[in-house]
């Protein structure tokens, strides 16, 4: 039996309104491999970013389970939730929320100083993936002084630094021209694939997922579609398929 580094089982989450019971996840199941890059379609309202902050131990699911390497986050107090997020799940947003007084590098390093990592190994380590990234001469820049593309590859190599289990992408390429989301994303992957990570991408850009192995489309808080193959994606792309 295959393990996954990611399950979700019959994951629902419902909110109260003055209207009724709002379902914004309706009876979830989903599978991630390690090494695995994994894209999350819908439209507005379907229910992708509330699974994406439940992935993300922001949220606690009504009902359902979450299990990341066999480890179920369902019963989890929140010590026990901000602890496995900062250890064992890596985040890059449209926003990359780098921190405008810090460095590339010293962006990056941030998380192995929360983890209380920052020796001289992780110190090497962030500036390797800093140069496998293309900014090798862009240490020392901060945020404002470099581009979009160059800020979210910062971001990226911050995701990826403390080794997580778990990497997950909310509309990553939101802010970019379509040939550096073009470049984001193939590094993104290739990052994903070759370390061994189980990848999540929310995006809205059917474009970007060319280089995903696996398209899960949400509607109404349900999971109606697994695209799988590269085939089969770029199928639906020429097709002009809409989400």
């Amino acid at each position: 039996m295959t393990a996954y580094a990611l399950e979700t089982k019959s994951v629902i989450k419902t909110y109260n309104s003055d209207s009724g019971v709002i379902q914004a996840v309706d009876d979830v199941s989903l599978q991630v491999a390690a090494g695995e890059f994994v894209a999350l379609v819908g439209p507005s309202g379907s229910g992708k970013t509330t699974m994406l902050s439940i992935l993300a131990a922001l949220l606690q699911p009504t009902s359902g389970q979450i299990l990341l390497d066999g480890q179920d986050l369902s019963g989890m107090g929140d010590r026990e939730r901000v602890s496995l997020r900062r250890e064992k799940i890596g985040f890059t947003f449209q926003a990359n929320n780098l921190v405008p007084y810090l460095s590339a590098v010293e962006n990056v390093e941030l998380m192995l100083r929360l983890n209380n990592k920052l020796d001289k190994a992780g110190k090497l380590r962030a500036r390797e993936l800093l140069a496998r990234l293309g900014l090798g001469e862009r240490l020392n820049n901060l945020p404002g002084q470099m581009s979009g593309g160059q800020q979210q590859r910062v971001a990226i190599a911050r995701a990826l630094i403390h080794n997580p289990s778990l990497v997950l992408a909310d509309e990553p390429t939101a802010s970019l021209d379509t040939e550096r989301a073009y470049q984001v994303v193939e590094t993104f992957a290739g990052l994903i694939h070759e370390q061994g990570r189980a990848g999540i991408m929310v995006t809205h850009d059917l474009r970007m997922c060319e280089y995903v192995d696996r398209v899960l489309m949400m509607r109404d808080g349900k999971l109606v579609r697994i695209y799988t193959g590269r085939d089969e994606i770029m199928k639906e792309l020429v097709q002009g398929g809409r989400h």
